[in-house]
């Protein structure tokens, strides 16, 4: 009987745990969102209530590193168990970073909404938007238990990264045509790269996924489109006469 009692108290906290990073990642799903919409429609009451929320978040990981770390020191899980206390802690961590680099997303948006508009907004919207469908995609395969689901996320991490190197390549087309969208362009690929970041972190995440279920690591090479580091734009021939 006591035994049974005890199990049973471990569920509770596990279930505890779980939806604690539900919690969280829904406040991740809406703190992108909304810096994404701060950008869109150059709100800064929306790009101030990201920055408020972040705290929220910061919180919430450390009521999930404080049950985890409780659980490790009193149940001393292993196998399933364990996995499933440490994919949390590091899930927690992922969605930490997310919700900062959401956040820095939300203060590039106070500062655009002080300068001109430039052209490749909306090209960072929609990648802010695909962006947050993967994240949403890989919390849903993290509540489901769902190995399959996690994979086909982590596969479209290249699809993020391609969109980045184009808008890389399309921001500095601008910044060279005329100095004046220098400074809203030098934002904007602040805020593509923030974007980015929250796209790698949910790959990662989708990486805890599979080895919480498989007890293995996914072997596959993570697929990567992010061309930036090699990307050369040089003024078209029309400009230079």
């Amino acid at each position: 009987m006591e035994d049974g009692h005890i199990v049973s108290s471990f569920d509770e906290e596990l279930n505890r745990m779980r939806s604690a990073i539900s919690r969280m990642g829904g406040m991740v799903e809406a703190q992108l969102s909304n810096a994404v919409k701060a950008i869109g429609r150059r709100d800064d009451a929306i790009a101030r209530h990201c920055l408020q929320a972040d705290a929220e978040i910061d919180a919430m990981e450390d009521e999930v590193e404080a049950l985890t770390l409780r659980m490790l020191a009193l149940r001393q899980p292993v196998a399933t168990d364990l996995r499933a206390i440490l994919a949390a802690l590091r899930i927690s961590h992922d969605l930490e970073r997310m919700g900062d680099y959401a956040t820095n997303v939300a203060k590039r948006a106070s500062a655009l909404n002080q300068l001109p508009e430039v052209g490749p907004i909306n090209g960072i919207v929609r990648m802010g938007q695909l962006t947050h469908q993967i994240a949403t995609g890989v919390l849903d395969a993290y509540a489901e238990s769902d190995v399959d689901k996690a994979i086909a996320v982590w596969e479209r991490d290249q699809e993020i990264d391609q969109m980045y190197t184009s808008l890389f390549r399309e921001l500095l087309t601008y910044m060279m045509e005329d100095p004046r969208n220098i400074s809203p362009c030098t934002h904007l690929l602040f805020v593509a790269k923030n974007i980015e970041r929250i796209g790698d972190h949910a790959t990662n995440i989708a990486e805890t996924v599979y080895f919480q279920e498989n007890g293995t690591r996914l072997e596959k090479l993570r697929p990567k489109g992010d061309q930036t580091s090699f990307a050369v734009v040089t003024p078209s021939d029309s400009d230079e006469s």
